[in-house]
């Protein structure tokens, strides 16, 4: 099988179901910065020192698969069997949350992205996850989405904080302090 179809040279591509639209659709542009979110995930793996927070970046890339194919799968396609996002991913995520959280130190300003390179590329991902979740509610104001998409994107945000500021505490780096002047 080849790697390129040729069936996207004039500017569309294909939802699951068949239905063909341009590329510069907001569903298109939105399942995209859930790939280039799981890519930025891909890299942070590289540079993380925790095999717990490593163990779990790579069951959120495939879970980003579902959320991903959700997002390319509208809701009223019944013809395509798909998984779709869940509440139950959704409070994976949170209880991830919870176990990291209690160990950190409480937060007394806000923090800027940085300290170890794996904390920073974490703070990196966090910011393309936040863009994905606005994409996400920019498409669900035109078209139905599947509302658990949403709730796991805000969690994962916070989750690869939380991750970004493990990294660092395991690594003797502190976070660094926003200074106001």
């Amino acid at each position: 099988m080849k790697i390129y179809t040729k069936t996207g040279d004039k500017g569309s591509t294909s939802l699951f179901g068949g239905k063909r639209i341009s590329k510069s659709n907001i569903r298109i542009e939105t399942y995209g910065t859930v790939d280039e979110l799981n890519a930025a995930i891909g890299v942070a793996i590289c540079e993380v020192t925790s095999e717990k927070i490593k163990k779990t970046l790579a069951k959120i890339q495939n879970d980003l698969f579902i959320v991903g194919g959700d997002l390319a799968t509208p809701l009223n396609e019944e013809k395509m069997k798909i998984l779709r996002t869940t509440d139950k991913m959704v409070t994976c995520l949170e209880n991830e949350i919870d176990i990291f959280d209690v160990k950190l130190e409480k937060l007394k300003n806000f923090i800027l992205p940085g300290g170890t390179k794996s904390a920073a590329l974490l703070h990196f991902a966090r910011t393309i996850c936040r863009r994905t979740e606005r994409k996400v509610v920019e498409l669900s104001e035109t078209e139905q989405i599947n509302d658990e998409i949403v709730k796991y994107l805000n969690r994962l945000s916070d989750l690869l904080f939380i991750f970004a500021r493990v990294e660092n505490s395991n690594n003797n780096i502190p976070d660094i302090a926003w200074i106001t002047e």
